[in-house]
């Protein structure tokens, strides 16, 4: 297999994880958002060491990540965009608000190209112009008929957007950054929970052995993504890995309406038509500029 199929078949195997998960938190219903991501952070440490001693066979060099102070700074930085990210998915995971979450992920592309624009001086093509102004709509049509802004669902897309972004930052190799990512918030993660342990008492440490390694469990389904991502974009486009992104939102959409029930009410269905309208615009835009490209 080459390794840009090698690539895209990480990429796509990596977004049909994460479409799966709210599959995993359905047996968390209602937990404790910050419990959850501190004990991820914390267990991520040594389910992450394993992942990368079984794939490299060997462990990333602290002095060399200590040498690169830029990318050991964008790594700190791409770990908290994504804490923050991760806690607006976790809370809708466990308080059945998938579709939320899946609109965040829907968003996300839209707000890259946003940062694009805004952030780095970059010029948009007609489509994909096309499909900002059609997501705007889109969301602003939510939120005048619901008089609120869904804010669970533009913290996941801006959060995981600058998440990417810094990523691109960082000069370390896949495995090294996602142990930077793994071990950078340990201390507070750390700190955290044992100050609430101390104050006022946790809920995942007392409510029974098997709920309390749910919380741990969070760690490695969420890491596994993360591997296959982070190897995929060394291997095959960011172009390619994009529209292979919609397959996560995708799934969790279907999931919250068909399995899990969810209210999919006329003006959700109004935005999220924009949104996919947008999206559409976005995929053929894209098809377009590689067709050209391969024939030049």
């Amino acid at each position: 297999m080459s390794e840009q199929r090698l690539g895209n078949a990480m990429a796509a195997f990596s977004f049909l994880l994460w479409g799966l998960l709210p599959l995993y938190y359905q047996f968390l219903p209602y937990a404790a958002t910050d419990e959850l991501i501190a004990i991820r952070l914390i267990a991520s440490v040594p389910f992450g060491a394993l992942i990368v001693l079984a794939i490299t066979k060997r462990m990333p060099s602290l002095k060399a990540i200590w040498a690169d102070k830029r990318s050991l700074l964008f790594s700190t930085l791409a770990t908290v965009m994504m804490s923050i990210s991760w806690c607006a998915f976790t809370w809708a995971m466990t308080n059945d608000r998938v579709i939320d979450a899946s609109l965040g992920f829907f968003i996300s592309p839209i707000t890259m190209m946003a940062l694009g624009v805004f952030f780095l001086n970059e010029t948009l093509s007609l489509g994909k112009k096309v499909a900002l102004v059609l997501a705007c709509i889109g969301l602003s049509y939510q939120i005048i008929h619901y008089g609120s802004v869904p804010y669970i669902a533009l913290t996941m897309a801006i959060f995981f957007t600058f998440y990417g972004w810094c990523k691109k930052k960082s000069s370390y190799e896949w495995s090294t950054g996602l142990f930077v990512e793994a071990l950078v918030l340990l201390p507070i993660a750390l700190l955290y929970i044992l100050f609430k342990e101390y104050t006022i008492g946790t809920v995942s440490l007392h409510s029974g052995m098997q709920t309390f390694w749910l919380y741990v469990g969070s760690a490695p389904v969420t890491l596994l993504p993360l591997v296959f991502y982070s190897i995929a974009i060394r291997l095959t486009s960011m172009s390619t890995i994009g529209l292979m992104q919609y397959i996560e939102p995708t799934i969790q959409f279907f999931l919250a309406v068909y399995l899990f029930g969810e209210l999919f009410d006329e003006v959700k269905l109004v935005s999220f038509s924009f949104i996919w309208a947008g999206l559409i615009f976005t995929i053929f835009d894209s098809l377009r500029y590689r067709y050209r490209a391969k024939f030049r």
